[in-house]
């Protein structure tokens, strides 16, 4: 395989299904679509923890979440592991980031010759809310989601600037004899709620669908659930406030197709589109009511589930993959898109190259996704295996869905006496790749030993929280929680 470019686009909180090219019934995503039919689509993509901090740390080291450590908010990426980008500089080539990392400080070594205008967390500490587990304040998401609609944010407007910063380093790179790699990192369509006006409007309210068990009679009774619920403060739903908010939503994405786009004309432009892999995906989705949650934070398909979409001139042309992906499958991809030998440490980690995977050339295996952040008492396990996902809970009941015959998971098969030896056989394969018991000590001690660190859960408590990270140069607004 010839050494080639490596344009890697991400964003944030963009579920799966929301995009022309995965079936949306509305979604305008031309330029995304247009990645579909000349790349490979993959349509069993997850994030390895759906919320940001520990899913960036988990696809920038190629390691799972529990062997990163990075557990929730307030334990961001230090540089202390090997990243792909570290590989790639070693190796000699440029390899650049553009926008937002979300790692701990600008003053570390992430791996990246140069970082322009990054994103990460607030103050070098992020959110220590979320290392409250036992008895979490509750965070009033109500009001959030009732000034949704039409309007203008800082999160546009840094997507706008990420787009022109990406585009002006295309063209200063366009005569470069050795590969580069560049991470453009957007923010969109990462609430806030907000669209500009014109992107609303491609969404009339009276046609936009409703999610799967958005009504409080629908809601699946778990624990687990009804604790996040409780704690994120949503209040009842109903069906003008979820289409609203998917409105805004679904602006947004429509917003960050068209930056998206400006960026792979400026290749075409170039005459760079031939050398270069192009590859998109996003951290982690968004629930947009369904099962009564708004954000991220579960393992459902449109929380855990990501778009990826790989375009190269060494991968198939419009094509699907069935197989289960992650973000940790970016690692060994990149390197081997830029000619870079991975090192004995690479060998051993979790990912495969997606070339491998368009090809039909992988081997099957069961993708990981963990959570153990904001509003959850006990760590959530996620094995994707083919037709089937297995969703483990430390201390509370099992879900099995079959994507198959059930693909807005609204069966539970894990209590069905039927499929108990398959219930058994994904417990056994998640038990091969983690033990969630251990795992999940792990977490809250170091979690607990954080807290005490900044003077223990009262003073966590009195300095507040915030909804949003803040771009680089505004301030973090802090609130008070119950």
């Amino acid at each position: 395989m010839t050494p080639r470019n490596f344009l890697f686009i991400l964003s944030d909180e963009h579920r799966r299904d929301a995009a022309g090219c995965y079936g949306h019934p509305l979604a305008r995503t031309p330029n995304l679509d247009r990645l579909a039919r000349e790349g490979v689509r993959f349509d069993r993509a997850y994030t390895p923890c759906p919320i940001c901090v520990p899913a960036r740390a988990a696809l920038h080291t190629g390691r799972w979440v529990h062997q990163t450590g990075s557990w929730d908010n307030a334990f961001p990426y230090r540089g202390d592991i090997v990243s792909w980008a570290h590989r790639v500089r070693e190796s000699g080539l440029v390899v650049e980031s553009i926008g937002k990392l979300h790692f701990r400080s600008p003053d570390e070594d992430h791996g990246f010759t140069r970082e322009h205008d990054p994103l990460h967390v607030v103050g070098g500490i992020g959110d220590l809310m979320s290392a409250l587990r036992d008895d979490p304040p509750r965070r009033s998401k109500r009001g959030g989601l009732e000034e949704a609609g039409p309007g203008e944010s800082t999160y546009l407007e840094y997507d706008r600037r990420i787009e022109m910063q990406a585009r002006a380093w295309i063209r200063s790179h366009a005569g470069d004899t050795a590969p580069w790699v560049l991470f453009v990192s957007f923010v969109c369509p990462h609430p806030p709620y907000i669209a500009p006006q014109e992107f609303c409007d491609l969404y009339p309210l009276d046609r936009i669908p409703l999610p799967p068990e958005w009504d409080s009679a629908a809601q699946p009774d778990h624990p687990a659930l009804d604790f996040m619920r409780d704690r994120f403060g949503y209040g009842p739903m109903n069906e003008a406030l979820i289409r609203q908010v998917t409105q805004a939503y679904l602006g947004a994405v429509t917003y960050l197709d068209q930056r998206i786009g400006c960026i792979l004309q400026e290749l075409e432009a170039t005459g760079l589109c031939d050398s270069t892999h192009v590859l998109y995906a996003s951290d982690h989705g968004e629930n947009l009511g369904a099962r009564g949650l708004f954000g991220k934070f579960t393992m459902y398909e449109e929380s855990a589930g990501i778009p990826m979409l790989l375009r190269s001139p060494d991968a198939p042309r419009g094509a699907a993959c069935s197989k289960p992906s992650s973000l940790v499958d970016v690692y060994p991809t990149i390197l081997k898109a830029v000619g870079v030998t991975p090192s004995d440490a690479d060998r051993g980690l979790p990912g495969v190259s997606l070339f491998e995977l368009a090809s039909g050339a992988a081997p099957s295996r069961g993708i990981l996704s963990e959570y153990h952040a904001v509003n959850s008492r006990r760590g959530i396990f996620l094995l994707a295996n083919g037709r089937y996902k297995y969703v483990h809970y430390v201390e509370g009941p099992p879900q099995i869905f079959d994507l198959q015959t059930d693909p807005n998971e609204c069966r539970n098969l894990a209590e069905d006496h039927r499929h108990q030896t398959l219930r058994r056989n994904l417990e056994r394969q998640l038990r091969s790749i983690v033990d969630p018991e251990a795992v999940d000590r792990k977490a809250r001690s170091e979690q607990a030993a954080l807290v005490e660190s900044f003077g223990g859960e009262g003073s966590v408590r009195s300095r507040g929280t915030f909804d949003n990270s803040p771009i680089p140069g505004e301030a973090p607004q802090f609130s008070k929680t119950s």
